[in-house]
């Protein structure tokens, strides 16, 4: 087979797949509002489940849905006649997937699911199906052909299921107002978790933030500057609101201009007024470009009163691995 007819075979797939999303899109209607209201309504978890390569869609769906807010498990539709029906509560709401609406494993759990009162909601390419007649709520995934050959191969189906499930997702997490600071609460590690740390997360506070007053002479504002080993000290007035900075650069300077005059030199007299600051709800990402942008090592995170909250250096960054 030559290079151009792979290429091809590629590009028909992926077409044949993006136009069952877009389809699907169109064919969007009260059922999808139905079912975010009760996925949102619901007081336990969401269990999903769905046999085969319809499965393993069903087993990435759960895991949007826990990840954006929605508490949510797979459950093998085979294991669940075997004890796994155990899992299944009746404050939680299933969700089903099932192109054809006929799958036996899950028909088997159709009079349980009943028995108990769970609501049932079905992902299917059938509506008129045995699945589909059982369940509350029907979303019409069907899709003109599949991309594989003879119609044969689940590709376009899951697909859509997949983005169907996406979108129940992202609506959910957006009717709950489940923003940022909760994606991050649950994404505390890996690349995700990295871009959402906050400033407030990685600041030093309290003892370790160094601190003089305006009228602290040079010789003290050393010895602070010394003791906490960032390089820097705020400089502030006796209502703790943010006067300057002095830094090692400016230290040499000082000595530089004043020379044997310095110790008898005050805060006040070698701060820079007005330093760069940061808001603690800012992302450490933001805190990285502004020290790259500024070309600083430490940044002050004050109040909206002016007064000093903390510090975080470079080097606080650099252990997250951000970059």
């Amino acid at each position: 087979m030559k290079k151009n007819d792979l290429l091809a075979i590629a590009k028909d797939v992926l077409e044949t797949e993006a136009k069952a999303v877009a389809d699907l899109a169109q064919r969007l209607d009260d059922n999808f509002i139905k079912a975010v209201d009760l996925l949102s309504q619901t007081k336990s978890r969401v269990i999903v489940t769905g046999m085969g390569k319809s499965g393993l869609i069903g087993r990435k769906i759960a895991a949007t849905l826990a990840s954006c807010g929605t508490p949510a498990i797979f459950v093998h539709p085979a294991e669940a006649g075997h004890g796994d029906l155990g899992m299944i509560q009746k404050e939680d709401t299933i969700l089903a997937i099932s192109y054809s609406g006929e799958t036996k494993e899950i028909v088997d759990l159709l009079a349980f699911i009943k028995r108990i009162g769970v609501k049932l909601i079905t992902i299917t390419g059938n509506p008129r199906s045995r699945i589909a007649r059982y369940s509350d709520i029907v979303l019409d995934a069907r899709v003109e052909k599949e991309a594989g050959p003879k119609n044969l191969v689940p590709t376009a189906s899951t697909t859509a299921a997949l983005a169907l499930g996406d979108a129940l997702a992202i609506a959910l997490m957006k009717k709950k107002g489940f923003g940022e600071k909760e994606f991050a609460f649950f994404h505390p590690k890996g690349h995700i978790g990295r871009r959402l740390l906050k400033v407030e997360n990685l600041m030093h506070t309290g003892e370790e933030v160094p601190l003089v007053y305006e009228e602290t002479p040079m010789l003290e504002v050393v010895e602070e500057m010394t003791q906490k080993g960032f390089g820097m000290t705020c400089v502030i007035d006796h209502e703790g609101r943010l006067k300057g900075i002095i830094t090692d650069g400016d230290l040499r300077r000082m000595v530089r201009r004043y020379r044997e005059k310095f110790s008898s030199r005050l805060a006040r007299d070698c701060m820079t007024p007005n330093p760069v600051t940061i808001s603690k709800e800012s992302l450490a990402t933001e805190a990285l470009n502004l020290m790259e942008e500024r070309k600083i090592t430490s940044l002050i995170i004050k109040d909206k009163e002016g007064k000093v909250e903390g510090i975080i250096h470079l080097h606080d960054l650099w252990r997250t691995e951000m970059f």
